[in-house]
């Protein structure tokens, strides 16, 4: 595992079971949590394709880890429930980063 991702690995397991579930009760909060992270990737200078990644390592540790709790979130699983390859993953993850940078 490189670096960054194990800087996310860190970042999700500091978490408090209450910020956990703050973050993932509204998916606002959700989509505003991961916009900050990816604004603090991106002041690192780290790449498209990197933060992608690590929004793909966030999402598979979501969907082994955590139920959804909202109908976004259910939806988000189920896309990732039927990507069929690393590509699609990653497609997916590369989606989910653009759509918080806006």
């Amino acid at each position: 595992m490189d670096e960054n991702l194990n800087q996310v690995d860190k970042k999700l397991n500091n978490l408090t079971p209450e910020q956990k579930q703050k973050i993932l009760d509204d998916f606002e909060d959700f989509k505003s949590y991961l916009g900050k992270q990816v604004l603090r990737g991106e002041k690192l200078g780290l790449s498209e394709e990197t933060l992608a990644k690590g929004a793909k390592f966030v999402a598979e540790h979501l969907a082994k880890n955590e139920d959804p709790q909202n109908s976004e979130q259910n939806l988000l699983q189920e896309l990732w429930k039927v990507t069929q390859s690393d590509e699609e993953k990653t497609t997916l993850s590369t989606l989910l980063v653009r759509l918080v940078q806006q």
